[in-house]
């Protein structure tokens, strides 16, 4: 691992549980939420980007919203992909991007969702648009400020990894009130690498 990899890196073994095959400890990644994950949520680019969507899309109904699902799921794999090019190609995105190649192959995926459960900003492609349906947007935004999931290890298409999902309420400072969430995948093998201990042997820890 590159050495200025290694603070970050250090961050993720201390948080990231010795875990068994059943899942990750929730208080070792409650850590990691805390020590790492959080202080993204504070970000003014990140702040900035989801509020403006939110503007942007206060007018979208659920046909609106299932139709930019759609048009993405249908870009997949095309070589024109209008809304996942610009999508992608959004500062926020690139922002995302940097943090997950700065994490040494720790993070798997960091994408951010609007109060619509649409993606505002995403490290890379993912397998749909709208994350309104899923566990992920509606057990944080749709609980309120403070609010995480953690995921149980499972394989996940869009990165080809088997990782667990980390996701938290985005709050606004101005006010407390939720405007968003971001989910952050954490690959488990990486981090099995750095600990060199595989889940499959908790007779090393």
């Amino acid at each position: 691992m590159k050495p200025e990899h290694a603070a970050f890196a250090a961050a993720f073994v201390l948080a990231w549980p010795a875990a068994a095959e059943e899942g990750p400890d929730v208080a070792q990644i409650h850590a990691f939420a805390a020590e790492v994950a959080s202080q993204w949520l504070d970000d003014p680019a990140v702040i900035e980007a989801v509020r403006a969507q939110n503007i942007a899309h206060a007018r979208l109904g659920q046909v609106d919203i299932d139709a930019l699902d759609q048009q993405w799921r249908d870009e997949r794999g095309e070589t024109s992909q209008p809304l996942i090019g610009e999508v992608l190609s959004r500062p926020l995105s690139t922002a995302l991007r940097h943090r997950q190649e700065e994490s040494g192959g720790l993070l798997t995926e960091i994408f951010i969702m609007d109060n619509l459960g649409l993606n505002v900003g995403q490290s890379q492609e993912t397998s749909d648009y709208w994350q309104g349906d899923e566990a992920k947007w509606q057990e944080t935004y749709g609980v309120g400020p403070g609010a995480m999931l953690i995921g149980d290890i499972e394989f996940d298409e869009s990165t080809g990894r088997w990782q667990s999902q980390l996701s938290l309420t985005i709050a606004d400072p101005s006010d407390g009130a939720a405007i968003g969430a971001i989910t952050i995948g954490i690959d488990r093998e990486a981090v099995e690498r750095l600990n060199g201990c595989p889940i499959a042997r908790p007779d090393c820890r």
